[in-house]
C-alpha cells in the first residue's frame, strides 16, 4: 500500500470513528504533512483520495471538510435486473427523442446528458490542430483518406492497441462517425431484420434505438450494478433464442457503470466462441478508469475473430468531433462496405487534428486531469444523492466513467421525477428510457460529468423535495 493510501485509509477511520464530524475542517496540508513526516504531495493525494470516497470536499481558498453524507451508511448499491428472457419488439424511440431535446436546453442542469461537460476538452488546442489541416487537404490525400480511414489517425489507434498488449494492426482498424455509427455498421453486418440481439437490462438507450431501426428483437439478459452481465444467464438466452449477436458494454455501462472482471470477460469471449456468436462490443468510456489501468477490453481475449471493438474520442476527447472507430476482426470486410454504401467516409480535418494532438502526446496528460475530476465529481454527486434523497435509496459507486444508476425505493416513480422537474428546469434521465418494455419506472441515471456547484447542489434539493412530495401525495 502507497504511504498516501495508508494515511487516507486512516483520516477515513477518523471519520468512521466520529472522531472528525460531518462539516469539521480537515487539518491544513502543511501541518498534516510536518505532523506526519510526509510531504505535501502524499497528503494532497491522500485528500483526493478521500474526496473521490465521498468523505471529503474541497473548497476553494478554505480547504477540505468532512461531508455531510460521511457520518451515513454508505447507500448499497441497485440489485442485479432479473429481466423477462425472450424476444421483445423495440419502440422507445420517440422518448429518447423528446428527452435528448430537452437535455440540450442551455439553462437545464445537465444531470439527464450524455456527454460530460465540453469544458473538459482541450478544445482551444484542437481548434488550432484543425486549423493546421489546411497543408494536408490536397486533392490526393483525400482520396487516400477515404474509408477505412487517415493513416495517421488509425496508427495512432494502434499503438494505444499495443500499449495495452493487444496486436491490432492499423489495416484492422476502420475510422467511423463517431462510436454509433460504428455500432451500427456492425450490426448491419452480422443481422437481419426479425432476428434477435442481445443486450444488458438495463441497456444502453442507443442501443434499443438501433434495433428499432432494423427491425430487431432483443432480449434482456439480467446484468448486476457491479460486475456486469450474467453470464449464465447469457447462456441460457443464447441456448433458448438463437441470437445472431450481442450488444455489450464490458467497461462502465450505459446506465448502470458495471464494470466486468478481467476473468468474467475472458469467460464470456470464451463463451461465445463455443456457440460461435459475434460480439460488438461497445467501449467509449474505457479511458475514463479511475484505477491504476485501463482495464481490459473483452477484445483482448479474442482469439476468433468473433469480437467487434468500437470506440470513439466522444467521451474523452473531442466531442464534437464524431471521430470513432471499430476493430470488427473476422467482419472487417463486411463492415467496410457496408460503411462505403451509407457514407463513403469520414470527415477527414477532424481525422487530422486528433491524430496531431495524439502524436504530440498530450493525449494522456488530458486523460489524467479528466478522470480526477470525474472521480471528485462523482464524490460529489453521490454525497448530494445521499443528503436529499429518501431512505432506502441505492445508488451505484462506477469505477470509472461518468454515469450514476441511482435505484428509489419500489414506490416512487422516476418518470413522475422527470416530468416534475422540468418546470424547474431540471433534466433527468429516467429509467423507462434504458428498457424496451418500460421497466426500472423507479430508477434514474444521473450525470456527474459537469462541475455540481451551486446550481447542482440546488437542483438535487429541489428533486429531493419533489420526491417528498410524491411521498406525501400516495
Amino acid at each position: 500500500m502507497k504511504l498516501y493510501e495508508t494515511l487516507a485509509d486512516e483520516i477515513e477511520a477518523s471519520i468512521r470513528q466520529g472522531l472528525l464530524r460531518p462539516g469539521e475542517k480537515l487539518p491544513s496540508v502543511r501541518y498534516t504533512s510536518s505532523s506526519r513526516a510526509v510531504s505535501a504531495s502524499t497528503v494532497f493525494q491522500a485528500y483526493y483520495l478521500l474526496e473521490s470516497r465521498g468523505l471529503v470536499r474541497g473548497r476553494e481558498r478554505s480547504g477540505y471538510f468532512v461531508t455531510s453524507a460521511a457520518g451515513l451508511a454508505a447507500p448499497e448499491p441497485p440489485q442485479a435486473s432479473a429481466p423477462t428472457e425472450h424476444p421483445i419488439s423495440v419502440d422507445v424511440s420517440d422518448m429518447i427523442f423528446k428527452l435528448l431535446e430537452e437535455s440540450r436546453a442551455p439553462d437545464a442542469v445537465g444531470l439527464a446528458s450524455a456527454f460530460p461537460s465540453a469544458f473538459l476538452y482541450p478544445l482551444p488546442r484542437l481548434a488550432k490542430a484543425i486549423a493546421g489541416t489546411a497543408n494536408w487537404m490536397g486533392p490526393k490525400r483525400v482520396l487516400e483518406d477515404l474509408s477505412p480511414g487517415n493513416g495517421r489517425l488509425r496508427r495512432q489507434i494502434s499503438l494505444r492497441y499495443g500499449a495495452d498488449g493487444m496486436a491490432i494492426s492499423d489495416q484492422e482498424i476502420l475510422v467511423t462517425n463517431g462510436a454509433l455509427e460504428a455500432l451500427n455498421l456492425c450490426l448491419s453486418a452480422v443481422t437481419q431484420p426479425g432476428d434477435s440481439v442481445i443486450v444488458e437490462s438495463p441497456t444502453f438507450y442507443g442501443a434499443l434505438q438501433a434495433l428499432q431501426a432494423r427491425g430487431l428483437r432483443a432480449v434482456q439478459v439480467a446484468t448486476d450494478p457491479r460486475t456486469g452481465v450474467d453470464l449464465h444467464a447469457l447462456e441460457r438466452a443464447i441456448r433458448q433464442h438463437a441470437p445472431s449477436a450481442c450488444w455489450l458494454m464490458t467497461n462502465f455501462q450505459n446506465p448502470l457503470g458495471s464494470l466486468m472482471s478481467p476473468a468474467d470477460k475472458k469467460a464470456l469471449v470464451a463463451l461465445l466462441a463455443r456457440y460461435e456468436l459475434p460480439l460488438i462490443e461497445d467501449d467509449v468510456y474505457a479511458d475514463l478508469f479511475f484505477g491504476a489501468n485501463r482495464p481490459p477490453p473483452a477484445k483482448s481475449f479474442d482469439n476468433a475473430g468473433l469480437v467487434m471493438h468500437c470506440s470513439s474520442f466522444a467521451k474523452s476527447l473531442a466531442p464534437g468531433f464524431r471521430i470513432g472507430w471499430v476493430a470488427p476482426g473476422r467482419f472487417m470486410s463486411r463492415v467496410t462496405r457496408n460503411k462505403l454504401a451509407f457514407n463513403l467516409n469520414t470527415s477527414i480535418p477532424p481525422q487530422l487534428a486528433i491524430a496531431s494532438y495524439m502524436e504530440h502526446g498530450a493525449f494522456d496528460k488530458h486523460l489524467r486531469k479528466l478522470r480526477l475530476t470525474l472521480s471528485t465529481q462523482q464524490a460529489v454527486l453521490a454525497d448530494a444523492v445521499a443528503r436529499h434523497f429518501p431512505a432506502g435509496t441505492r445508488a451505484t459507486r462506477p469505477q470509472g466513467g461518468y454515469l450514476l444508476w441511482v435505484e428509489l425505493p419500489p414506490e416512487f416513480d422516476a418518470l413522475q421525477l422527470y416530468q416534475d422537474a422540468k418546470p424547474l428546469g431540471i433534466c433527468v434521465a429516467p429509467g423507462t428510457l434504458f428498457s424496451p418494455e418500460g421497466r426500472f419506472r423507479n430508477c434514474l441515471r444521473l450525470n456527474y460529468g459537469h462541475p455540481f456547484g451551486k446550481r447542482g447542489e440546488a437542483a438535487m434539493a429541489s428533486l429531493g423535495q419533489l420526491l417528498r412530495q410524491q411521498r406525501s401525495a400516495a
